[in-house]
């Protein structure tokens, strides 16, 4: 059967749940087709990973990708999670050696090769579920275990593919990707108030007396900045945490996990650089500054 070139949403749409006679082949090209043309036009990979790894990384991308657009574009925290329901039993399925959805067919292979276990997989969907039911975080510790399902297993993952699988080095890489999904998140604090999620903790709001209602009002005062100043702050020390990883990888891989960790820590630096307010103007990373990124980080790439 021929797979449908359709982003997830309309995919669950389109085509019933359970279609099976996807090929290797047609699967392998959806998730590269995925990977390269989904609307928040994320780089999946660069040219300084490993050719011979890029598809492998288009197959869990499209996982991550599937399972991130099932929490979050359905428009339904119930259907959501009735769908989250059926991706993971898709996963459970795929390492008891059945596929029927094409990004399994092409998952199933990579997962074999590189020996990767379920966990980290299974916990990201935990994570979009929260999504769903779980909308306020009380304090820093709240945050940091939803962190532990949302973005810490995406680390492990790429540790996996490249070959990593010590428990010092993902322990270095949850600082990484732990600070930034705090610099995502306040980012997109005017994002995240869309859906009606609230990242900052509950008891930082409290300490400066401003509050929730406040937030979503938009006001931008001294209170909010004083906020958004420790919460900058807790994101740069888990940056600092991770930095040592850097020097444990491959001299490749550790460019790429350089630039990823130089890019959540100019986040911070443009939130810092526009006074702490996000709400009104959303920081973001122009192309010219990628580059300038990319050439502070070269230097590593030529040692020998």
């Amino acid at each position: 059967m021929a797979v449908s070139y359709l982003q997830p949403k309309e995919y669950v749409r389109s085509v019933p749940l359970g279609t099976t006679g996807y090929s290797t082949q047609e699967s392998l090209e959806y998730t590269r087709w995925l990977a390269t043309h989904h609307y928040e036009n994320f780089q999946v990979v660069s040219f300084l990973l490993p050719k011979k790894l890029h598809q492998d990384f288009y197959n869990v991308y499209s996982f991550c990708r599937w399972a991130d657009d099932l929490g979050d574009e359905m428009g339904d925290p119930q259907e959501s999670l009735r769908l989250l329901k059926w991706w993971r039993s898709e996963l459970h399925a795929m390492y008891q050696g059945q596929t029927s959805h094409p990004v399994f067919v092409a998952l199933k292979d990579t997962v074999e090769r590189h020996g990767i276990p379920i966990e980290p997989f299974d916990r990201l969907i935990t994570a979009f579920e929260q999504d769903q039911t779980i909308t306020r975080y009380a304090n820093f510790d709240e945050v940091f275990a939803y962190c532990v399902n949302s973005a810490n297993p995406v680390g492990h993952l790429v540790l996996y593919l490249c070959g990593y699988r010590d428990a010092e080095r993902q322990a270095l890489s949850d600082f990484t990707c732990t600070g930034l999904q705090l610099a995502n998140f306040w980012q997109d604090i005017g994002v995240d108030l869309q859906k009606n999620r609230v990242y900052l903790p509950l008891i930082l709001l409290e300490k400066h007396g401003y509050t929730v209602d406040e937030l979503f009002e938009g006001k931008e005062d001294e209170r909010f900045r004083s906020i958004m100043r420790e919460a900058v702050a807790v994101a740069d020390d888990l940056f600092q945490k991770g930095l040592p990883l850097i020097k444990t990888l491959d001299r490749r891989l550790a460019l790429d996990i350089d630039l990823f960790s130089r890019g959540g820590m100019k986040i911070l630096e443009k939130i810092k650089d526009q006074n702490y307010n996000v709400l009104c103007r959303r920081p973001h990373i122009s192309k010219a500054e990628r580059v300038v990124l990319l050439i502070k980080c070269l230097p590593r790439l030529l040692q020998s």
